[in-house]
């Protein structure tokens, strides 16, 4: 008897259907027109929608928008996508429910070489990203670096609000990555596949700013040739990031009041009344209840933005995530100018634990990337800093005195910077090695950063 290949079997339409729908991952192909071909069990199970709604209508519609969100590569007449194309997306599910899929989306051709259409796997990673929450494994989430237990949280706040439309206020220090914050909720967010429209309100002129969020109408002011939408206009369906928003104006801060109560706004000299559907973040380097206090900030305007409060630490805070944000930038720098990559010694390491970093992370990104241009080998050392990282005298001296409070982020910081030698970590921290190894039973996880 002659054997049966395995082309023989899949070119039959019955067998290679019960083959994918017999995969856990969710299988999902549509040709250029968007019209869905194959729509498998899987698929159903993580999306909600049943095959026989889904296969023969637009993607974009039977799913309730692009099923790529912001990744899509069929929303315009030709397809942007190479062969193969991997990331990660949140899909709202049928019943509302906002999931984290892992898709891997290949093109479709013929025999000669024409693209027919996509094909694309996807695996829901909601439940396993939370348990890597949890776990404090996580190294990363939507772009931000770090895995700091202050930073886990602040991963955590993101993935809890961002199925949701309410105000978020995103406070911190210069430098620490605001906007990287409100981003991720904007990417983690139904939302994700309309515009992300950030306005820093401390840049813009005070005569400008009104113009710049509500837009204007010809001639409302000198220089007002045309009609101008305002930014609120353009993020329709997205979402407006307000940064420095304490710099707003009192008059500016009326008009902002007015739309998150009622959703409406005109433009500046206009009378039509107009509507947007955006979601709002905000931010500020600037503590915003003081300002209220200070008369400087409408406290009714306060308690609208600060609905869901997200506080980034200072990178002094969390100094475990130094060494991962140097690895980031050093590839950043070797992807961007294709050069060979750079290793950091030990001992620039240890200075750069050891210094306070008034600029958060963007003081950090500046270190490093004066120091790729001074390096003359392949090792990053301390000559090759900055010098007011260099110039550091005791920022790192032991303290005397009674044993200060311990906790799993300086401990993490000091077994880093000594390699793992737990003589030297008390020393550093300025305390007993018993008192060391009594935190360290305690807190087994503080050993888990350095693999000792």
């Amino acid at each position: 008897m002659t054997g049966i290949s395995l082309e023989t079997i899949i070119s039959h339409k019955d067998n290679l259907e019960r083959i994918l729908d017999n995969l856990k991952e969710g299988i999902i192909a549509h040709d250029l027109s968007r019209k869905v071909l194959f729509f498998n069990r899987a698929a159903e199970k993580i999306t909600g929608f049943r095959r026989e709604e889904v296969i023969g209508g637009d993607c974009h519609q039977v799913l309730n928008g692009p099923f790529c969100g912001s990744k899509c590569h069929f929303c315009q007449d030709t397809p942007t996508l190479e062969d193969t194309d991997e990331y990660t997306i949140n899909f709202t599910t049928r019943t509302g429910e906002s999931r984290r899929l892992e898709m891997s989306v290949s093109l479709m051709r013929d025999d000669q070489g024409n693209i027919l259409g996509v094909l694309a796997a996807f695996r829901d990673i909601t439940d396993w990203l939370k348990l890597k929450i949890r776990a404090k494994k996580l190294t990363s989430f939507s772009e931000i670096i770090g895995q700091d237990v202050k930073m886990l949280e602040v991963f955590q706040q993101i993935s809890d609000v961002a199925g949701y439309d309410y105000p978020v206020h995103i406070s911190g220090d210069t430098g620490t990555g605001k906007e990287l914050v409100a981003n991720a909720i904007h990417n983690e967010s139904p939302r994700s596949g309309r515009p992300f429209v950030p306005i820093n309100c401390g840049a813009l002129p005070e005569g400008l700013i009104e113009s710049e969020l509500f837009g204007h109408v010809k001639g409302a002011f000198s220089g007002a040739i045309r009609d101008k939408k305002g930014r609120f206009e353009l993020a329709e369906g997205g979402t407006v990031f307000l940064d420095e928003v304490a710099e707003l104006s009192k008059p500016v801060q009326v008009k902002l009041l007015r739309f998150l109560q009622e959703g409406t706004f005109e433009r500046v000299g206009g009378e039509q009344t107009l509507k947007v559907n955006v979601r709002l973040t905000s931010a500020t380097n600037k503590d915003l209840k003081q300002e209220v206090q200070r008369n400087n900030f409408r406290e009714d305007l306060y308690y609208r933005l600060n609905v869901i409060p997200i506080h980034l630490p200072p990178l002094r805070e969390r100094k475990t995530d130094i060494p991962l944000l140097v690895d980031h930038f050093l590839h950043e720098a070797e992807e961007r100018y294709s050069q060979k990559p750079l290793k950091v010694s030990r001992e620039a390491l240890s200075t750069m634990m050891d210094y306070q970093w008034p600029g958060n992370i963007r003081e950090l990104q500046n270190a490093i990337q004066f120091a790729i241009v001074h390096c003359n080998s392949k090792i990053i050392t301390p000559g090759d800093l900055p010098l007011e990282l260099r110039n550091l005298t005791d920022a790192c001296a032991p303290r005397r005195g009674p044993a200060r409070k311990l906790d799993i982020a300086t401990v993490q910081a000091a077994l880093v910077k000594t390699g793992g030698n737990k003589t030297r970590t008390a020393k550093l921290l300025g305390v007993g090695r018993a008192t060391l190894y009594r935190f360290l039973d305690d807190f087994p996880e503080a050993l888990e950063f350095t693999g000792s």
